[in-house]
C-alpha cells in the first residue's frame, strides 16, 4: 500500500509540474525548470554522504573500534541481503540514526553517540534495521527524484512571480487582464506549497516502509516500538542542532517541537508508528 501511495504521490508531483509548466511556460519552461533542478539535487544525491557525514561531523569506526555495533550492523545487512555498509558515529548526546549513499555499494549507517547510551540491544537492532530498510528501497534516490520535481515546481512558481510581477506569463487576452495576473499569484503561492505538502507525505509513506522492514528484519518489532517511544522523549529533553533540510534522514524528526503543523512534518506521528509496530507479531 505505501509502495503505491508513494507512486501515486510521486505521479502527482509530476502532474503539478506539467500543468503549472504548461499554464506558465509551455513545454520550454517544463524543460528548463526540469533540468536545472535535477542538476541541482541528483549533484546533492551523488554527494550526499559525504556532505550530510561533513554536517554533523561523524566519523567512521572500525569493527575495533565499536566491536558490538559493527556485528550488529553486519549480522542484519546480512539478513537484509545487503553488503556491508560504512558505519560512522556522530557526537552528542541527542540519540538519533540515519542512513545515507546513492545505493547499496555506497551505504553509511549513523548512530549518535547518545542512541548507543540509551537503547538495549533489542533496541538497537531495531533502529538499525529501520535504517538498513532504508538502504534496501533506495529511498535516498526515491527522496532525490521527489526534490527534482518540488524544485522545478518551486523554479517554476518563482518565474510565474517574477511575471507577475512584470506583466509576464500568458497573455492578458488569454485570461483576462488582471485575472491572470491574479492566476499567476495565486500560482506562485499555492503551487511551492502543494509541492511541499505532496513531498512530506512521500518521505513520511516511506518511513513507514521502513518500520514494516525494519521489524521483519530484526524480527523484532516490539524492540523498534520501545527505541522510538524512548528517541521521541530524548529528542524533547535534549534537541538537536540539525539542518531542516535534512531532517527526513533521521529516523525520528530531529527538528520536535519546532514544527508550525503536523501536516509540514517529515515523519509520521510518533504514536502511529509506535502502534503499527506493537501490532504487529515477532518473527
Amino acid at each position: 500500500m505505501n509502495t503505491l501511495k508513494t507512486g501515486l504521490l510521486l505521479g502527482a508531483l509530476t502532474g503539478l509540474l506539467m500543468l503549472i509548466g504548461g499554464w506558465f511556460g509551455g513545454q520550454n519552461g517544463v524543460v528548463i525548470a526540469f533540468i536545472f533542478a535535477m542538476v541541482m539535487n541528483f549533484g546533492s544525491y551523488w554527494f550526499s554522504d559525504k556532505l550530510v557525514l561533513s554536517m554533523y561531523h561523524a566519523q567512521p569506526v572500525s569493527e575495533n573500534e565499536a566491536p558490538e555495533l559493527y556485528a550488529t550492523v553486519k549480522t542484519l545487512a546480512m539478513k537484509a541481503s545487503l553488503p556491508m555498509p560504512r558505519v560512522y558515529i556522530i557526537p552528542g548526546e541527542t540519540p538519533n540514526a540515519f542512513a545515507t549513499g546513492r545505493d547499496e555499494h555506497h551505504a553509511v549507517v549513523a548512530v549518535t553517540e547518545g542512541i548507543l547510551r540509551i537503547l538495549n540491544r533489542e533496541e538497537l537492532e531495531g533502529v538499525l534495521a529501520h535504517e538498513l530498510t532504508h538502504i534496501k528501497n533506495r529511498d535516498i534516490l526515491i527522496g532525490s527524484i521527489a526534490a527534482t520535481l518540488a524544485g522545478a515546481i518551486v523554479m517554476l512558481a518563482h518565474m510565474a512571480q517574477w511575471a507577475a510581477m512584470f506583466g509576464g506569463g500568458r497573455s492578458d487576452d488569454d485570461e483576462g487582464g488582471a485575472g491572470g495576473i491574479v492566476g499567476l499569484i495565486l500560482m506562485a503561492v499555492l503551487a511551492p506549497l502543494a509541492a511541499t505538502i505532496i513531498q512530506m507525505a512521500i518521505s513520511r509513506s516511506r518511513e513507514y516502509m521502513a518500520d514494516d522492514g525494519g521489524a521483519r528484519i530484526s524480527g523484532k518489532p516490539y524492540g523498534l516500538a520501545g527505541a522510538l517511544e524512548k528517541l521521541s522523549r530524548a529528542s524533547q529533553a535534549i534537541p538537536m542542532d540539525a539542518n531542516p533540510s535534512t531532517a527526513h534522514m533521521f529516523i525520528v524528526n530531529p527538528l520536535t517541537g519546532r514544527s508550525l503543523m503536523n501536516l509540514f512534518s517529515t515523519h509520521p506521528p510518533i504514536e502511529e508508528r509506535i502502534a503499527r509496530l506493537r501490532s504487529m507479531r515477532p518473527v
